[in-house]
């Protein structure tokens, strides 16, 4: 019974001590979980994001990046069947040591299992995650990409808008002008129309000025052709006054 306390700090000791391979696979399943976490962050844009995966580096791993992730998929995968194999291995010699009633034997059978269903959580887990990671960085990028794609639509929408604006704007001023112009024209059509009428009216004027100066004329000509008539009688009446005065005073002689 005194054995019995080193024993079960053997057993915790012996529990938590990995295998270099095990190691690996754990700070594997540490750095996935850092990375989710890290794309999950909300104050760190998929623009941002995007920014990095096109980066110079990064770019240079692409090439790999597909032979890398099925690497370690098919590395994690027999690393996670063969923990399960481990388990059901173990889970029997434990129930059969249970039977026999050793104690130290039953406790390296549980020590053992415990190692086995450790390593079938931490291969499970890595393996969850590499595709989720994958998915992750894969969103993240199409977000990426639809931002920006909304960013350039809206700058389009905005210069359209813009145009559009434009566009209007010189109508309103063409229909302006051109209103202006009509205006215009319907004064100059009204001032035409006044002339021509005061220009009709002074026709009419001088047409009835003509008239009268015809008129005129007319009374003229006939006042001077009756006093040539007048003016002959008188030098004919004149003629015979002489005449008569002329025989009168031979009478007297």
């Amino acid at each position: 019974m005194a054995d019995l306390p080193h024993c079960l700090l053997d057993y915790v000791f012996n529990c938590l001590k990995m295998s270099l391979q095990w190691t690996l696979v754990a700070g594997f399943l540490y750095g996935e979980i850092a990375v989710v976490i890290l794309l999950m962050l909300p104050f760190i844009s998929a623009t941002m994001w995007q920014k990095l995966f096109k980066s110079r580096f990064l770019r240079s791993l692409a090439a790999y990046s597909n032979f890398y992730f099925s690497a370690f998929f098919v590395i994690l995968l027999l690393l996670f069947l063969d923990s399960i194999r481990q388990m059901q291995k173990y889970s029997v010699a434990r129930d059969q040591e249970q039977d026999h009633g050793h104690l130290d034997a039953e406790l390296q059978q549980s020590m053992k299992m415990f190692r086995a269903q450790r390593n079938c959580y931490i291969a499970g887990f890595a393996l969850f995650l590499a595709p989720v990671i994958r998915r992750l960085v894969s969103l993240l990028s199409k977000q990426a990409e639809l931002t920006a794609r909304e960013v350039a639509s809206l700058k389009q929408a905005q210069s359209a808008t813009e145009t559009a604006k434009n566009l209007m704007k010189e109508r309103d001023q063409k229909d302006q002008l051109e209103s202006k112009e009509n205006k215009q024209n319907e004064e100059f059509e009204k001032k035409i129309k006044n002339l021509e009428e005061q220009l009709n009216e002074k026709e009419t004027r001088l047409i009835k000025t003509q008239k009268d100066l015809e008129t005129l004329r007319s009374q003229a000509e006939g006042t001077n052709r009756e006093y040539d008539r007048l003016l002959k009688e008188h030098e004919k009446l004149q003629k015979e006054l002489e005449k008569g005065s002329g025989d009168s005073e031979k009478k007297n002689e």
